[in-house]
Parts: structure tokens; sequence; C-alpha cells
């Protein structure tokens, strides 16, 4: 197989507006396992979006944006059921921002000799390929964005909402996540940032700046994010998956507490994971641990196990047709961020 073979069928990416799950959560509250699981979910989402005081902290880690939910998430952005964002970069960068620039990802099989796919200069995510050329195009991408600004360190929020800003002119494709969370002012924080294209882009910025370049503190990236708990009333937050971005949004009460700061737990919360909780890593800890250290409010919260595609535009659906979201106010957390 040559390379235009593996990437023919490009991966169509949910519209989880166009049709209503209310049917099926309905019914799924009336199940058990997994299902009702799901439902409380959802109700529990409508909640945190219909409690006018109540902050939502979307985190993503994995690989859904690939397979499919990119416009979905950008979709919580455009319709106000988010006012953060804390991920992983490969769901900022190397999929989110990587198809603003045009380029796809494409439906292939993990059946596959994976040593044609690299003599094809094809990466792949289990069923998913990408083009590791116009990766490295948005590798570049990075660099020349770095190349523009100002030689000082930047949070990765303030690095990604210059991302956005270029998008505004640039983006071949409109309306991502991140072009979106620029014109909303809307804060996305990606700690562990030079895990990604963006690592790549911002290292050849670097290298080819020894004396005068730009850096990213993560460190500012947790006080930021903990300004933002210190500000609001209350919290709520939506996980996808697990890992650095979920301990991220959940350290932010122990953060405000060390910095003098009592400030409530999160009082809502809803996790979807694959991940087991019998080897004590945080991506599968569940939000009833989170409580012991004083992250997570119990009454509102919720573990769905299950792979994350099959059941994030269900709730979506649900609360995007059921939830009351006209008068929920936008909160522009990057706008007190950046000072204004």
């Amino acid at each position: 197989m040559n390379k235009k073979d593996l990437l023919r069928k490009v991966v169509t990416h949910v519209d989880a507006t166009s049709y209503d799950s209310t049917p099926i959560i309905d019914s799924m509250r009336e199940m058990s396992f997994s299902s009702r699981d799901t439902a409380r979910a959802a109700d529990i989402f409508k909640m945190m979006l219909e409690d006018r005081d109540c902050t939502t902290m979307l985190t993503l880690a994995g690989s859904t944006g690939a397979g499919g939910c990119l416009n979905l998430y950008a979709d919580m952005i455009k319709h106000n059921m988010i006012d953060a964002v804390v991920a992983t970069g490969a769901s900022i960068v190397d999929m989110d921002f990587f198809e603003a620039l045009g380029y796809r990802h494409y439906q292939g099989t993990p059946f596959v000799d994976d040593h044609m796919l690299r003599s094809n200069y094809v990466d792949r995510i289990y069923d998913t390929y990408i083009d590791e050329e116009e990766l490295q195009n948005c590798d570049a991408t990075i660099k020349e964005i770095a190349d523009g600004l100002e030689p000082r360190p930047y949070s990765s929020r303030e690095f990604i909402r210059e991302m956005g800003r270029w998008l505004t002119k640039n983006a071949k494709k409109k309306d991502s996540l991140v072009e979106l969370a620029f014109r909303h002012d809307v804060p996305v924080f990606v700690p562990a940032f030079s895990d990604c294209s963006a690592g790549f882009g911002l290292v050849m910025h670097q290298h080819e700046n020894p004396g005068k370049h730009l850096t990213i503190d993560s460190v500012k990236d947790f006080y930021e994010l903990t300004k933002i708990k210190m500000a609001a009333k209350t919290s709520g937050l939506f996980m996808v998956g697990g890992g650095v971005p979920k301990n991220f949004a959940q350290d932010t009460v122990v953060c405000a507490e060390m910095l003098g700061n009592e400030v409530p737990m999160h009082q809502y919360a809803v996790q979807i994971t694959v991940a087991d909780v019998r080897d004590g890593a945080c991506s599968s800890s569940t939000l009833k641990e989170a409580s012991s250290w004083g992250k997570v409010q119990t009454t509102y919260e919720q573990m769905v196990y299950a792979e994350a595609t099959t059941v994030v535009p269900l709730i979506f659906s649900y609360v995007y047709h059921n939830a009351n979201l006209k008068d929920r106010p936008r909160f522009r957390w990057a706008k007190m961020l950046d000072g204004n």
C-alpha cells in the first residue's frame, strides 16, 4: 500500500447538536451499570451548567479528538458550556490546531504492519492515521508563531491564546477549539506543553535563537488556573480521561488553600475513563478518593467507566437539548488573567 491508499478515508467528527439523545439518556436512567452512570453524569453536567455561579472546566486526555470528537469539544466552547480547558498537548496541538491548519485524521486499522506505515511516513493512533509530514508542518507553524513573539516566559495558556489569535487570520478550518477559546476568552492550559508538536516547534525556535527565545512556564500555568479557582464562586469538572489534566485541575483547591484562600472543593465532577483504579494512578483514582485530598465534593460526582467516544456525544447532546443555557454568564477568565 502507498500513502495515498492509507490516507483515503477521513475521520468525520460527530455533530452532537444535530440529534437529540434525550430518549437514549432517559432510557439509560432506568437501566443499570454504565448506562445508569452515563445518565447520572449527564444530569450532573446539566446541573453544573444551570448553576449560574459555577465555573466549568473541561479536562482532556487521550485521543478522542482524533477519533471524532473535535467538533464536539469546540461546540462546548461555542455554546458556553465550558469556562476553562486543561488538556494534553496532543489534544490541543496535534489534533485541534492540526486540523485547523487544514489537515485531517484518517480511518485506519490496528491490524497493519507498522514498519510499512513508517516507510510511508504515516503515524498510527490505534485505528486512526496521521500524515507525519503534515504533523511536521504543524511543528513548523508553532515555531513560526513563537518566532514572532516577545522572548520571555509564557504560560501555556498565554501561548495557546496567541495560537488562537493566529488562527483568526490563517485557519483553513474555522471554529476549532483553540480559535473559539480565543474569541470567547476561554483559557486553555496544557501543563505538559512540550509533550506534543508544540515541543518540537519550540525546540527548533530555541535552537535557532539560543540567546533570545521564549520559554513555557508550567508553574505560571498552575498559578493562573488557581487564580480562576479562587475567583470563581464554585466550580465543576467534566473530565475525559485522566492523567496530568485531571490532577492539575483538581489540585487548584489545595493550591488555593496553601496560598491562604479557603475555597470550596469542586462541587460537581464527572469523569469518563476506562482506567483501572487498582494501580493507584491519578488517571483512574475515583472522585471519592479525590475527596480525601480535599479536591472534590462527593455530593454530585460520577465516574463513568466507558470509552469516551461512545458516551460523551450522548451526554453532550442531552445537555445541549435540555440545559437552560440562555442566561448562563460567560466568565471570560482569560481577560482576568491578561489583566483586562
